[in-house]
């Protein structure tokens, strides 16, 4: 919600005969970004402009621009918003399971459960917010996140496969890649309405394939 202070006027006039100016607007930083994060995460990058951001943020355009950049420094903002408070499930996973198999598997229930989540767009913001886009340096800076991914999968199979927990002949590249391909379908299954449930049976048949010793 925006705080706006009321301007103050001046009591009497000045010298000049023009009245000074009052304080200016001010607005909750962080409840403004988090609405900036929701109309991202719905429409895409390229396909929200700065007056729906204005609209929904409760700002006007100049204090958007003081307070965050242009559109591309806000929408950098946003992704980190959106990992931290939406999107660190996976990064969790892969640090607190004892395999990948267990990290992964973990990691595809909980993505069901954040991709339908009814507070918030469906699906990954990440993934969704690429489509379509058009601006190099925004969809470079998305795919690189997206890529390591994949690469910190893959670290984490090779690892398993180095302790045993994995037959050696393992791809750990393609599999890290099965698990992104997987992640990246409910995504988009999530924005087509696929229910939680749904995603979690999806999940299972996924883990279902995966290589054991």
């Amino acid at each position: 919600m925006v705080n706006e202070q009321p301007l103050t006027r001046a009591k009497s006039t000045s010298a000049t005969g023009t009245r000074p100016r009052g304080r200016p607007r001010s607005f909750d930083r962080e409840t403004a970004l988090e609405q900036a994060v929701l109309a991202f995460w719905e429409h895409g990058y390229e396909a929200t402009c700065v007056s729906d951001l204005t609209r929904v943020m409760g700002i006007g355009a100049p204090s958007l621009y003081a307070a965050f950049g242009d559109k591309q420094s806000l929408f950098a903002e946003v992704v980190q918003v959106y990992t931290v408070k939406h999107g660190a499930f996976g990064d969790r996973a892969l640090a607190e399971e004892p395999t990948a198999r267990a990290a992964i598997g973990r990691m595809f229930h909980e993505a069901a459960a954040e991709y339908t989540d009814p507070g918030h767009p469906h699906g990954c913001l990440v993934i969704h917010a690429a489509t379509n886009c058009t601006t190099p340096e925004v969809e470079a800076s998305l795919r690189e996140r997206r890529n390591a991914n994949i690469a910190a999968f893959e670290s984490r199979i090779e690892a398993d496969v180095a302790a045993g927990e994995l037959p050696a002949g393992v791809d750990a590249g393609a599999l890290a890649r099965y698990a992104g391909a997987i992640l990246q379908g409910m995504s988009q299954q999530a924005r087509d309405g696929a229910s939680r449930e749904e995603l979690e049976a999806l999940a299972e048949i996924a883990m279902a394939i995966w290589p054991r010793t």
